[in-house]
Order: C-alpha cells, then sequence, then structure tokens
C-alpha cells in the first residue's frame, strides 16, 4: 500500500464540532475502501491566502493515509462533491512524518509572531546598538555661498545699475525733445 498526505479546507461557517464530524465521515470513506488514517490533525481556522468562493478563512485538516490509490481516489471524489469543501490536495509520500506536522510544531512551539517563526540564520534586529544620528553639514548651503561671493565681487551692483540707467534714459529724452523743438 502507498502513503499519501492529504490537506482539505472546509468553509470557515463551519463549528469544530461540524468539522470533527466531517472528519469522521470521511476517515470512514478510507476504512470502507481498504486503507487507513494513520494521523489526523485539525489545524484550526485559518486565513487564506487568497479568496476561494468568496472566503477569506477555511478549517485546516490533515490526513497522513495509509491505503490503496482507490480509497484516496474515492475520498477525493467525495470531497468534490461536498460543498463545505473548499479545496483539497493529496500528495503521495515516501514514508509517513513522525510526530506532528511542521504546522503543528509551530503552533505548539508558541511562537505566534511571523517574523519570529520565519527561522534564517539572521539574529533578531536590536536597535540599542545604533549609533546615535549626527546631522552632516549641508552641502547646498556652501555652493550657494559660493554663488553669493561672485554676486559681491561685481563691481556694479543692482543699485547702481538702476541708476545708470534711469541717467540713459533721461539723456535720451532730452535728446529726442531737441530733436523736435529744432523742426
Amino acid at each position: 500500500m502507498a502513503f499519501y498526505e492529504h490537506v482539505f479546507i472546509t468553509r470557515p461557517d463551519m463549528t469544530e464540532a461540524q468539522v470533527k464530524t466531517m472528519t469522521e465521515d470521511f476517515t470512514k470513506i478510507i476504512k470502507d475502501n481498504g486503507g487507513k488514517v494513520a494521523k489526523n490533525e485539525y489545524w484550526g481556522l485559518r486565513t487564506l491566502a487568497y479568496k476561494i468562493k468568496k472566503n477569506k478563512k477555511g478549517h485546516y485538516i490533515l490526513f497522513n493515509i495509509d491505503g490503496p490509490h482507490p480509497a484516496v481516489a474515492e475520498l477525493e471524489r467525495k470531497q468534490r462533491i461536498d460543498e463545505n469543501v473548499l479545496r483539497f490536495m493529496t500528495i503521495r509520500v515516501d514514508e509517513m512524518e513522525e510526530g506532528p506536522s511542521i504546522m503543528m510544531r509551530s503552533k505548539s512551539s508558541g511562537d505566534y509572531d511571523r517574523r519570529d517563526s520565519r527561522g534564517g540564520d539572521r539574529p533578531p534586529r536590536r536597535f540599542d546598538d545604533k549609533k546615535p544620528f549626527v546631522k552632516k553639514p549641508d552641502e547646498t548651503k556652501t555652493e550657494n555661498k559660493k554663488t553669493d561671493d561672485k554676486k559681491t565681487d561685481d563691481p556694479k551692483t543692482d543699485e547702481t545699475k538702476t541708476d545708470e540707467t534711469k541717467a540713459d534714459e533721461t539723456k535720451a529724452d532730452e535728446t529726442k525733445s531737441g530733436k523736435e523743438g529744432d523742426k
């Protein structure tokens, strides 16, 4: 006989008692077809990665099945018909996993924070060992000072330019009025 891992998701509006009776019915289907359910785990009401049939959550159940393929095929056929089952997936494995599944191990470890439960070899972040923030002098201010210095080096300032232009305008007016008077 072959070994299978079978996970199925039921609708979120079902109670745990209803899920338990459904699990017993599916276990009976396996037994009637010559197989046995080695392990049965209820993972709880969990959030789905995306909506399935307009549901955001679902009850997850895992079966470890030791039985022939026709038993698993009959289980899948019944789950396709059942409206309370949102999704199911069956995988053939080489050997059964001893002890609780990965999902149950992560639940029992007491880590409910997603970031800590990811594992990996990175240590947790520490913010108390950082150096205090030191503001650097603004480089744009030094560039502005250089352009201001160039303006002051120019011998003609804005005031003197306006005086010169006024004087030129008065001279031009005098010459025009003088020419008009000659005619």
